[in-house]
């Protein structure tokens, strides 16, 4: 395992692409983090900003440079014969999976910190985060988690698939899915109990009377829904990204569950893959 984590990380350095999605994301952070600085200091109402308001927004797109820089890294493995190589000087398939999801995780982890530290340009105008360090900690806590359920997801895609241009067109597809799920089923939950229409008077534009609102979601089905919204990673980040998180345990959980699970079968499954 070790000689194959040294080999990884020895090309993980030269990989053009993680350093393009490292160099992204610092720009990306950058960018955004500065933009909400000009909105602070241009809104002239007593709305009140804070760096929590930005700083997670990269919770939403993070799986997608996972699966970018995952898919890019280890598509050309099969059509290079280095995993057939691998597996001839003596590595077992397990030491060979575990060795690339560790890969992953790591590369994505870095990728994050980069935004991290980048964020960190609008300290000066927002100031520090108001939600209080202890539950900062919490929301690292179950972005680090959710990555760690993105990068056995990806690893599964890539160490199953034979074609790099499969994997990496199947890893952007299943990352924009599992984000349209998951903010598909957010926005019902968002959906207000109570609404109210506007109609033509002799004053003028006036209010009607609030109405019981038929998208609203009660009961058993709501909890269902709000499980959903929590146990995939992508549903996860925008929990994070909007500072909504009601049940930390049961996303720390889920993204264990779904990390175990999915590192399970695709292992299963490449032991027994056909490797030629």
């Amino acid at each position: 395992m070790r000689k194959l984590l040294q080999s990884n990380f020895s090309r993980l350095w030269k990989d053009k692409i993680f350093w393009l999605c490292m160099g992204a994301m610092l720009i990306y952070a950058v960018v955004y983090m500065l933009n909400g600085c000009r909105q602070a200091t241009e809104d002239l109402s007593e709305y009140s900003y804070s760096i929590d308001q930005y700083y997670f927004h990269f919770a939403l797109s993070i799986g997608l440079f996972c699966s970018l820089c995952s898919s890019m890294f280890f598509g050309t493995e099969y059509n290079d014969g280095t995993i057939r190589n691998k597996i001839i000087i003596g590595h077992t398939r397990t030491n060979i999976y575990l060795a690339s999801l560790i890969t992953t995780f790591t590369a994505t982890l870095l990728i994050t910190f980069v935004w991290l530290a980048a964020a960190l340009v609008a300290v000066p105008v927002l100031g520090f985060w108001k939600i209080g360090f202890l539950r900062l900690l919490l929301f690292l806590l179950i972005v680090v988690l959710f990555i760690l359920a993105f990068s056995a997801i990806f690893t599964a895609v890539n160490m199953l698939s034979a074609n790099k241009a499969n994997t990496f067109l199947f890893s952007i597809l299943l990352f924009i899915g599992l984000l349209l799920l998951a903010s598909l089923v957010y926005n019902r939950l968002s959906e207000p109990e109570m609404i109210s229409g506007v109609q033509l008077t002799a004053n003028g534009l006036e209010m009607t009377e609030a109405s019981p609102n038929p998208r609203y979601i009660t009961g058993r089905k709501r909890e269902i829904y709000d499980f959903i919204v929590d146990f995939l990673p992508t549903g996860q980040g925008l929990r994070v990204w909007r500072l909504e998180v009601a049940s930390p345990v049961r996303m720390l959980l889920s993204s264990l569950f779904l990390t175990a699970v999915t590192t399970a079968g695709g292992l299963y499954a490449f032991k027994r893959k056909n490797i030629r």
